[in-house]
């Protein structure tokens, strides 16, 4: 079987592979493949267009099953040029999907539930899969510096990239993110340049840079890079199917910061039912979001369509996007596969975070624990199905977020002798 999709290769003038051209999701106007985000027509949102007409659906299967374990299986699905796995990059994903058993007893899950644990990864967030991305675009765009603004966990994996490419790495992040996330996004030899503000004013900054004669030659991943990095959250669907055995899940739960993730994961189960790769089958997609930054979850629920930008409060900082660029779509396709956006509070998520690890032994970061949390609401409000195959994400690594369980710490002191440990009733 071979599909054929919208794109001819005629219009790309750089080799990415199966990447066609660029096009405005809003109106649909066409550009050359180039580092441009914004549609000179309306100003909506450029994405990737692709060429999937010479794929043939079991021999695109078979190469994938024999292709590396990590995105690079996925290379004729994604804008990277075909020897792109020959290539100095972290070679990020095929993290782990466990079964957790533990859990769904605690939560009354019967129908099997998963976690997409995503902090396997080279710096231990999804954002290694973006990065990766994003660098073959700077290739084939001649950058030589890689920059971004970040809530923490994609200056780690900018700066880890940059360093393994051979790139200069300049990133921006909030002044007062969590120790971990600085110390890690600092420890690749990068420059890392705090901003006195929240993370909608580093983003701002960077788009001023990019058309500053200072920022010649910088590729900002989720900027002027953004449609080609975006396109890295759809190997997480990618992963999750053919893990199944390649089936689709019934329910997925994805954190929310610029909503960008679960749009692509969307994108990416459509892709897999385009080609023929599984079978087409309803699923929904629920959002998750901390109560501290829950634009996209407050517009949900009070049935807009307009997502009111907020000013984050909440512990969990690789979410805190008070005006998410995806919000809008975020909305549509919790509608239109019948899920929801929900939020938790900052206590529901370091409980969150304790149960995942209790359970299944995975140490959580915060956006983990607002996944989990949401989960839980979500059952309890009746509007996940706990007969369903259930998949839920976590993004990062809980050793990046220690002061969230900062209370957490010795069971007792005892002195070295059998009875003071008796004493201490651990008999």
């Amino acid at each position: 079987m071979a599909v054929q999709t919208v794109a001819t290769s005629s219009e790309s003038t750089v080799d990415l592979g199966p990447a066609a051209a660029l096009s405005c999701r809003e109106c649909g106007h066409r550009v050359p493949l180039g580092p441009v985000f914004a549609c000179e027509e309306c100003f909506g949102p450029l994405e990737i267009a692709y060429d999937f007409s010479a794929h043939d659906t079991e021999e695109l299967r078979r190469r994938i099953e024999a292709g590396p374990a990590n995105i690079w299986r996925y290379a004729p699905l994604l804008p990277v040029p075909a020897d792109v796995a020959d290539k100095p990059n972290l070679n990020p994903g095929w993290t782990k999907l466990v079964k957790a058993d533990n859990l769904a007893r605690e939560l009354g899950v019967t129908g099997g539930l998963y976690v997409k644990d995503d902090s396997g990864n080279p710096t231990h967030s999804f954002k290694d899969r973006v990065v990766a991305q994003a660098l073959e675009a700077a290739r084939a765009f001649g950058f030589t510096t890689l920059s971004c603004s970040s809530t923490g966990n994609l200056a780690g994996a900018v700066g880890a990239a940059a360093a393994r490419a051979g790139f200069r790495s300049c990133v921006f992040i909030p002044h007062d993110l969590e120790q971990g996330k600085v110390v890690m996004a600092a420890v690749y030899g990068g420059e890392l340049v705090g901003i006195d503000g929240n993370y909608d004013d580093v983003n701002r900054f960077c788009s001023e840079l990019i058309g500053d004669p200072a920022g010649e030659g910088w590729g900002f991943v989720n900027v002027n890079l953004r449609p080609y990095y975006a396109e890295g959250s759809k190997t997480l669907a990618y992963e999750i199917a053919e893990q199944l055995g390649w089936r689709l899940p019934d329910q997925l739960v994805v954190p929310i910061a610029s909503g960008s993730q679960l749009t692509k994961i969307d994108k990416g189960l459509q892709e897999l039912i385009k080609l023929g790769l599984v079978e087409d089958k309803p699923y929904k997609i629920f959002g998750a979001q901390a109560e501290g930054c829950s634009p996209v979850s407050t517009a949900f629920k009070a049935g807009h369509d307009v997502v009111r930008p907020q000013k984050p409060n909440t512990i969990a900082k690789s979410l805190a996007i008070g005006n998410p660029a995806d919000g809008p779509y975020v909305l549509d396709i919790a509608r239109r596969t019948g899920g929801a956006v929900e939020d938790v509070t900052d206590q529901e998520i370091v409980d969150a975070i304790k149960l995942l690890a209790r359970t299944e032994g995975i140490f959580a970061e915060t956006a983990g624990g607002v996944t989990v949390g949401v989960t839980r609401k979500l059952l309890q409000e009746g509007l996940l199905d706990p007969a369903k195959t259930t998949v839920v994400l976590n993004t990062g690594d809980g050793l990046k977020t220690l002061d969230a369980v900062a209370g957490t710490g010795l069971t007792a002191t005892i002195r070295p002798t059998l009875d003071s440990f008796r004493e201490a009733g651990l008999a």
